[in-house]
């Protein structure tokens, strides 16, 4: 697992660039429906910070600002004509096709960045601020709580109308097969086996390839294009 540069972008400058992203993109474009969603979280998160409803702000902008910078980067690689982690692909190769929904598009985006961005931003921000796991964990639970608070307004959003969403509706089945609590708990247990794991650079690096790859299977999967 190659270990990150130290960011010190703030919080602010990474809401800038997430504004920047939603200005230039088609609305369409399944990386602007997650941009969306994802500039929207970290715009809470950011009241949140500024609010003091953090017990650690310190703690909270790294963490922050190093879960953006993951997606961030996996954006750039993708305009560099680089390959973006295994959990981001399914999503830029997929982002223009017309029989993916919106709604498909932000939960694949989450399932990337929670599934195996958060994960390596806890290690990151331990490494940063020289700490445990177990130090950021308010931090992680409050921005955890952020994210599903807005998952309802998210759907509620993105959901085709009652008379679109039958029973039958592959979306439906789609919807139910995806948890972000259970990701958000998957996740935790993975930051700490990677800190676990951190004087063990082969096995930590093989660990955290595994999961890139089984969080890209799944985004891969939620973006099956669905018919009308």
């Amino acid at each position: 697992m190659a270990q990150c540069e130290q960011f010190t972008t703030p919080v602010d400058a990474v809401v800038s660039r997430m504004r920047a992203l939603d200005a230039a993109l088609p609305e369409r474009d399944g990386i602007a429906v997650f941009n969306r969603v994802y500039l929207t979280v970290t715009e809470a998160v950011d009241r949140h910070i500024d609010a003091g409803g953090f017990p650690d702000a310190r703690a909270a902008i790294t963490l922050d600002v190093r879960f953006a910078e993951r997606y961030l980067a996996a954006v750039d690689a993708v305009a560099d004509d680089r390959r973006p982690p295994a959990c981001w692909r399914p999503l830029f190769q997929l982002r223009r096709h017309p029989g993916v929904r919106p709604l498909q598009f932000a939960l694949a985006g989450i399932n990337a960045h929670i599934g195996h961005d958060l994960a390596l931003a806890v290690v990151d921000a331990c490494r940063t601020l020289d700490c445990e796991p177990a130090d950021l964990e308010d931090e992680f639970d409050r921005v955890g709580d952020l994210l599903v608070s807005l998952e309802e307004r998210i759907r509620e959003d993105l959901m085709p109308g009652p008379d679109l969403l039958r029973i039958a509706d592959p979306l439906t089945h789609l919807l139910g097969s995806w948890s972000l609590e259970r990701a958000r708990d998957a996740t935790w247990s993975a930051a700490r086996a990677l800190w676990a794991l951190r004087r063990l650079p082969d096995v930590a690096e093989g660990l955290a390839e595994r999961l890139d790859a089984v969080v890209g299977l799944a985004g891969r999967m939620m973006l099956t294009p669905l018919p009308d």
